[in-house]
């Protein structure tokens, strides 16, 4: 997983609440195999209409996604973080986030940064009023920057600390293979290795 310390680019701002996971990624696409290449399943539905934001520039190509709160509710649908982070993001921010998508997005290297539901109404209003402006996500500093507004954001520590260190749950694992190997060299040969 590549760490995230700064994220800076375009932003979508999805002014919506209650986004579920069945909307970031309908149900039909979990019957693929792999990890990767569900950029075309993101909002799947959404995007069937022509005027939808993610159709255009610069939301197309945004590594920042602003959405309203309860963002990533409903089930525990692990395929959705995989879509926005194949889409391109790298920052979902919101007021709230659905447990289990925030789970799944700091395992995934996705960075979910909550902010109050007036700063993101704040965050909101800059973008349509300048769709072109960047925002900075610092996960050093807990901060949001935008033009002139500058948000702080929390995130729980255990989770930020994965995320600056780039580990997944393999690499956390891996962290302690001299340990690993080691105690397999000890097992008897007739038991089960992990190796």
């Amino acid at each position: 997983m590549e760490p995230i310390r700064i994220v800076t680019g375009k932003a979508a701002a999805i002014q919506l609440a209650n986004i579920d996971t069945d909307q970031i990624l309908p149900a039909q696409f979990l019957k693929r195999i792999t990890k990767t290449g569900f950029e075309d399943a993101l909002f799947f539905n959404w995007r069937q209409d022509p005027d939808f934001l993610l159709n255009h520039e610069p939301a197309k190509s945004a590594k920042v996604l602003v959405a309203g709160p309860d963002f990533g509710i409903g089930s525990s649908r692990e395929h959705a973080v995989w879509a926005l982070r194949d889409f391109g993001f790298r920052v979902v921010i919101s007021a709230r986030f659905g447990d289990i998508f925030r789970g799944n997005a700091g395992k995934q290297g996705l960075l979910t940064a909550q902010i109050t539901e007036d700063e993101t109404s704040q965050l909101w209003q800059l973008l349509d009023a300048d769709p072109e402006a960047d925002v900075t996500v610092d996960l050093e500093e807990l901060t949001i920057t935008c033009k002139d507004l500058k948000l702080r954001f929390q995130i729980d520590e255990y989770t930020r600390w994965r995320l600056l260190e780039g580990l997944d749950d393999i690499s956390l694992t891996l962290q302690n293979e001299d340990a690993i190997a080691a105690y397999e060299a000890q097992r008897p040969t007739w038991m089960p290795t992990t190796i």
